[in-house]
């Protein structure tokens, strides 16, 4: 076992690990964070999204150990955040969502193209959001979603 101890949420949190663990293991199984989803387990569906020290991560090929030190916000910490509120409020408005699976980490890239990307195109939001997979939405209300936050922040 490993110690590791890093920022999740704005509290610090120690936890004992297997080297092995990944990141996404660490939130959902021994912090309850289970906002945070599990699909491909891969690296390539983008549920398990996070941020880590300001940028969005997959947390599901970060192990726990690398991110000793760091600064995890998973979607359950965004809860006082005006830009998440604003994409919350698209998504809803834009039928951005339909099983909800991929929603948290669809958020939190989404997030992450509104205050890095504030003059994206719909060519740029689709290209950005690529890494992100729904399997129900046809990912047309989410891009409006994103769209309309991006243009009301202009």
């Amino acid at each position: 076992m490993t110690r590791v101890t890093l920022t999740v949420n704005g509290a610090p949190v120690t936890a004992e690990v297997e080297p092995r663990t990944h990141l996404a293991d660490l939130l959902r199984e021994t912090l309850g964070l289970t906002g945070t989803h599990l699909g491909c387990e891969h690296g390539v569906c983008g549920a398990c999204t996070v941020e880590i020290d300001g940028a969005p991560q997959r947390s599901c090929i970060s192990y726990a150990v690398a991110c000793e030190g760091s600064a995890v916000r998973t979607i359950e910490g965004f809860g006082e955040d005006p830009v998440m509120a604003a994409l919350r409020e698209a998504f809803s408005a834009h039928h951005a969502l339909q099983c909800g699976y991929c929603t948290p980490g669809m958020l939190v890239m989404a997030r992450d193209i509104v205050l890095r990307l504030p003059d994206a195109d719909e060519a740029r939001v689709r290209e950005e959001m690529s890494g992100n997979l729904c399997r129900c939405t046809g990912y047309r209300g989410i891009v409006r979603a994103i769209m309309a936050v991006l243009q009301d922040r202009r």
